[in-house]
């Protein structure tokens, strides 16, 4: 299939994302108007470009919590979303359960209940226009220690927001251990909330280890430690444990490889792994949903069969009801039936 029909094909495909930082969806055009809102004037173009300069992990996570001290009051928080519910039709993903980052914003003076009142005003809006389901786990985030942690975990159980759903622990895991997190992710567990940990990105398998072990991470974002420990990644198979890999941003963070076509994801699909296909940060990688479902098809050779099962994964990985999960599958494998039956021309190959 060349690309124009696989782009063509995809688009018509309702799609899930389970591994996406709000924040990190937003557009050059909402960044130069958060800058001029900050510091009164247009941003250089050079500064601008220096925002995407950056070659490893630590380098990203600088740009991100750059970008977030450019807002100036919680407003601004509906101004990303617009470009979030851009991201989400262009991809026709009709589900999402996305990541929030509030310690900047916390320390920067912003409100926690002005801010998730925001975000569920923009859920509400971008349901009613493009009938998306968009769901909050909150990043309790291993950069700011553990204090912060818990911090952030108090205040998600006081706001008891509807919309969101749980809690994650990103940031650089070099640097922050599960270990650490413990008594976190024990009080999020006995409060109901989902629980999910961003490892196995620049850290060998144990790092995914304690995640699951420590933790109780229901999902792992990331994970492609395991391709390189095969009884791991033969017991994470075993136990249809999901994993959410972005091959795209690994290839930025170029700690287990540098070339999309090196990428584990399909030895991990062979394996039998439960895997889902993310963007992690689209914006600041260059990369959408459809972009990584052509760079599989086309750089790692996955079938068309096995692209729709990857499809159906995100929704079968999702924290959402076993029987709205059916449903979506359902309508996945609709979507496509009646894609091949208006292009008879193109083969199902």
């Amino acid at each position: 299939m060349d690309k124009r029909d696989f782009y063509s094909l995809m688009k018509a495909i309702p799609k899930a994302e389970l591994h996406l930082h709000g924040e990190a969806v937003i557009g050059n055009q909402t960044i130069r108007q958060l800058y001029k809102s900050r510091y009164g004037k247009d941003m250089p173009q050079e500064e601008l470009e220096a925002l995407w300069n950056y070659t490893d992990l630590p380098g990203f996570l600088a740009s991100f919590i750059k970008i977030q001290n450019y807002f100036v009051n919680v407003d601004n928080i509906s101004d990303y979303f617009k470009d979030f519910a851009k991201y989400v039709r262009n991809n026709n993903i009709v589900y999402v359960e996305t990541f929030f980052a509030p310690t900047s914003l916390l320390k920067n003076g912003f409100d926690f209940h002005d801010m998730t009142s925001r975000i569920s005003r923009a859920i509400k809006r971008a349901k009613e226009k493009y009938d998306v389901t968009i769901k909050v786990i909150v990043d309790v985030s291993r950069s700011f220690g553990l204090e912060n942690a818990e911090h952030n975990l108090d205040l998600v159980l006081a706001e008891k927001n509807p919309d969101i759903i749980g809690i994650g622990l990103g940031g650089d895991e070099a640097k922050g251990p599960a270990r650490d997190y413990e008594s976190v992710f024990k009080r999020a567990k006995e409060a109901g909330l989902h629980r999910v940990a961003h490892a196995g990105e620049t850290v060998d398998s144990w790092s995914m280890k304690d995640c699951i072990n420590l933790l109780e991470a229901e999902r792992i974002g990331h994970g492609i430690a395991a391709a390189y420990d095969e009884p791991f990644m033969k017991e994470l198979a075993e136990k249809h444990y999901p994993l959410e890999v972005s091959p795209t941003s690994n290839i930025f963070t170029k700690h287990f490889v540098s070339k999309i076509e090196d990428h584990p994801f399909k030895k991990l699909y062979d394996a039998g792994c439960f895997v889902t296909l993310n963007t992690d940060d689209p914006t600041f990688f260059k990369v959408e949903l459809l972009d990584e479902y052509w760079n599989i098809y086309s750089k790692m050779h996955f079938k068309l069969d096995d692209i729709k099962e990857v499809v159906k994964n995100g929704f079968r990985a999702s924290f959402m009801s076993e029987e709205d999960k059916k449903s979506y599958c359902d309508k996945v494998d609709q979507a496509w039936n009646e894609w091949f039956a208006a292009n008879p021309g193109v083969k199902a190959e």
